[in-house]
């Protein structure tokens, strides 16, 4: 079975942006890439620190409420259509239900062949590149290193601790190629 949706799930500041861009530039065919970046900034700011939508409190924690989620659905179910009208897509997603998140993914994606990649970084070092950024909310990183990966499960996982974003996308790379090789067997 070929691949056609890698999802990759870390906190904030583990490199799966960086892996995402590593394995657009790797990959033989194109693959689109989307992030849960794109869904916040796609809202409106009537949504942003609002019960309804999410919220950044000040210690890095993330709280959605009851709009967001029925957007993050609809997000989700989105994604699932392009790759049912025949995109490849990379998900760079923030798993902050845990199990719960893959769950919703899991929905969506019904039917689709699913490479589902956990990306994880020592909190440390996640917080280390958290500041260094700039563009988060202090404490971000560290809330979400270990929380996003409880009751997950993976295909494949890597650690952007002290592994490069290219060195962690070949290995990804290597399951699609080996999959791909085993499908056309």
């Amino acid at each position: 079975m070929s691949f056609q949706v890698i999802v990759l799930n870390g906190g904030s500041s583990t490199g799966k942006s960086s892996i995402a861009a590593c394995l657009q530039s790797i990959l033989p065919t194109p693959w689109l890439t989307f992030d849960t970046d794109t869904l916040v900034d796609a809202m409106p700011p009537s949504l942003t620190n609002a019960d309804a939508g999410i919220g950044f409190g000040a210690d890095g924690e993330v709280t959605t409420g009851e709009v967001f989620k029925a957007l993050d659905v609809a997000w989700s179910l989105g994604i699932a259509a392009m790759v049912r009208a025949g995109a490849q897509v990379i998900v760079d997603e923030v798993f902050l239900g845990g199990a719960a998140s893959q769950d919703r993914w899991r929905n969506a994606l019904e039917g689709l062949p699913v490479l589902w990649v956990g990306v994880r970084c020592d909190p440390d070092v996640a917080a280390a590149r958290e500041a260094a950024r700039g563009d988060r909310t202090v404490g971000m990183a560290a809330s979400q290193a270990l929380l996003v990966h409880e009751g997950v499960s993976y295909d494949l996982e890597v650690d952007t601790s002290t592994t490069s974003a290219l060195d962690c996308a070949q290995v990804i790379a290597a399951r699609v190629t080996e999959a791909e090789q085993t499908q056309r067997r």
